[in-house]
């Protein structure tokens, strides 16, 4: 087994990744206010559940972009992302305050 630090990135960091280049795509920018990530497991499956706060600016490309991350296809290297809900949005003036649930499962299929 190879120590943690070779491991390279978790799936907190890699979920961020992919919720930065899906935004970008989507001509969408987005920050990242807090990540939180707790471990999950069932009698078959381990993995954990992230919630990710992100920031952005509403209109019609947010609205498109919103609508489609719980059905995107995610590519998280290691990890499947079993469910993805998007909880909360809070319009504020010129700002959306989003909060998403996300839970991964690690894959355990040979590469």
């Amino acid at each position: 087994m190879r120590p943690d630090s070779l491991r390279g990135p978790d799936a907190g960091t890699l979920l961020v990744r992919a919720l930065r280049a899906q935004a970008m795509a989507a001509s969408v920018v987005i920050a990242v206010r807090s990540i939180a990530t707790r471990p999950w497991a069932s009698a078959t499956f381990i993995g954990a559940g992230h919630r990710i706060a992100v920031e952005a600016e509403p209109g019609e490309s947010f609205d498109r972009w919103i609508a489609t991350i719980p059905e995107s296809e995610w590519i998280i290297r290691g990890h499947l992302v079993a469910d993805l809900i998007v909880d909360r949005i809070i319009l504020n003036g010129g700002n959306a305050s989003v909060s998403i649930s996300i839970l991964t499962i690690e894959d355990t299929e040979p590469s």
